[in-house]
């Protein structure tokens, strides 16, 4: 909801504390049997899982663009074969708040191979770390291991 305060001349627009949807783009980076991973953990459901790397749109920012600034940011790693798959909506419960996330989902590569033969890639989203794991694809397929979105099972 966007609040208008009219008694200026020019309306200026203030967003209310009302909970967002947040607009995020992952990458799908695999080989013929693993992807890119980094894994996370719900206290309160007390289970594991795991999404693809990305992160947040900005305003005024493509998809794309987003993706490429993410990795970047997060492992500094640059993308080729950039492919948009889809948009994935998302809503789910994370330790005990709900969320909604617009999911702008790409199928891309590493530009430099020698991540390809790292068992794990380590990097930072803000001031955490971050780790990025290849995981086997069937582990995810099989049910064994929790990908979410659940729905990127369907592009791998």
């Amino acid at each position: 909801m966007i609040t208008f305060f009219m008694d200026h001349p020019n309306p200026i627009l203030t967003p209310t504390k009302q909970p967002q949807i947040r607009v995020i783009t992952l990458g799908l980076i695999k080989t013929s049997t693993h992807l890119l991973v980094s894994s996370g953990y719900d206290s309160v459901k007390q289970q594991a899982f795991y999404r693809a790397l990305g992160g947040g749109v900005e305003f005024g920012e493509a998809g794309r663009d987003a993706l490429r600034r993410e990795f970047q940011e997060e492992i500094q790693a640059e993308l080729t074969n950039i492919q948009y798959l889809g948009c994935i909506e998302n809503r789910f419960v994370y330790e005990d708040k709900s969320g909604h996330e617009l999911v702008l989902l790409y199928q891309c590569d590493l530009a430099d191979p020698q991540f390809y033969q790292q068992e794990v890639i380590s990097g930072y989203e803000g001031d955490q770390m971050l780790t990025a794991h290849w995981v086997e694809i069937e582990r995810f397929k099989s049910g064994e291991l929790l990908l979410v979105p659940e729905e990127c099972l369907q592009y791998l």
